[in-house]
């Protein structure tokens, strides 16, 4: 098994374990605020990873140039739009909606493989990507087959609008992360890719800080005053990413991306566990589609 799909894998548990995590901290911090925990907390780990990869391992930064520096910028920056964006979603309709339109993000990034970075995927990854989406949009409202033709029918609404945009700038900010990677001359694959990660998290909490600071001052101190539960939301934020970014160093961004559907999988699985809840027969083909979605795309890649 090629090593980026299990790294993939992993990445989508923490991102899920992330998300449900920030949601929980909506309630106390603005949605610029539960955005910006992700990458205060997240950003010391990262640079911790890359010391510990240079200190103890012996390996040695990457040169950097101008060009890699401007990809991570932007990086980051679509990285916290499409984030408040996709939390704004949540808050304007549902976590369903919110959920199915912000992970339309794996057909924009497969368009931005294909037209923009030169790594265009094979028709079976294509189909493996739109039978995920459907298999998405089924676990996202619980298996009932009625919510998702309401779901989908409703595309004007400010939700869904959201939804749909956050989705389109995760593909820049998961695209410019593996042009990034690919500027990188030195290394192996893991330190080029906390090295994305490590500048690209510098920069987004020194952008968001002065950006909470002339906008939403009170915010600042709130996610410090509220670390204990805000520090989770940092810590799996950061193994997600550097997931993602160790993934997208060794693999197109589109088929890392794709695989991490199964991200849904995991909600499906750890509802049942810990409430204890008998799956319907919807979530479970739900689950089966994301699977088989997956299986197709890596068959055929």
């Amino acid at each position: 098994m090629p090593l980026w799909i299990p790294i993939t894998v992993a990445a989508a548990l923490c991102q899920n374990i992330r998300t449900t995590m920030q949601q929980k901290i909506r309630g106390i911090l603005s949605v610029d605020g539960a955005n910006f925990v992700r990458y205060l907390y997240g950003a010391p780990l990262a640079l911790g990873m890359l010391a510990f990869l240079v200190f103890v391992t012996g390996r040695h930064v990457p040169s950097l140039s101008l060009h890699f520096l401007l990809l991570v910028t932007i990086a980051g920056v679509a990285q916290i739009v499409a984030t408040s964006l996709m939390i704004h979603a949540f808050s304007l309709r549902n976590f369903a909606v919110g959920t199915v339109y912000s992970k339309t993000e794996t057909v924009f990034v497969a368009l931005f493989a294909t037209f923009i970075a030169g790594e265009p995927l094979k028709l079976g990854a294509w189909a493996g990507i739109l039978v995920c989406l459907g298999g998405v949009a089924i676990l996202s409202v619980r298996g009932r087959f009625s919510d998702v033709r309401g779901v989908l029918a409703d595309l004007t609404h400010k939700g869904a609008l959201y939804g749909i945009l956050s989705g389109a700038i995760f593909a820049i900010a998961a695209g410019t992360i593996r042009e990034a990677s690919k500027l990188l001359p030195e290394g192996d694959f893991m330190v080029r890719g906390i090295t994305v990660l490590a500048c690209m998290n510098t920069i987004q909490v020194i952008l968001m800080a002065l950006y909470l600071s002339r906008r939403d001052r009170p915010q600042l101190s709130k996610v410090w005053f509220n670390w204990r539960s805000s520090i989770w939301v940092g810590i799996f934020s950061v193994l997600g990413s550097a997931g993602w970014a160790l993934a997208m160093t060794l693999e197109n961004a589109a088929l890392v991306r794709a695989v991490g559907q199964i991200e849904l999988v995991f909600t499906f699985i750890s509802s049942r566990l810990v409430l204890k809840e008998r799956p319907s027969l919807g979530e479970w083909i739900g689950s089966i589609l994301v699977v088989g979605g997956v299986i197709l795309i890596l068959a055929t890649r």
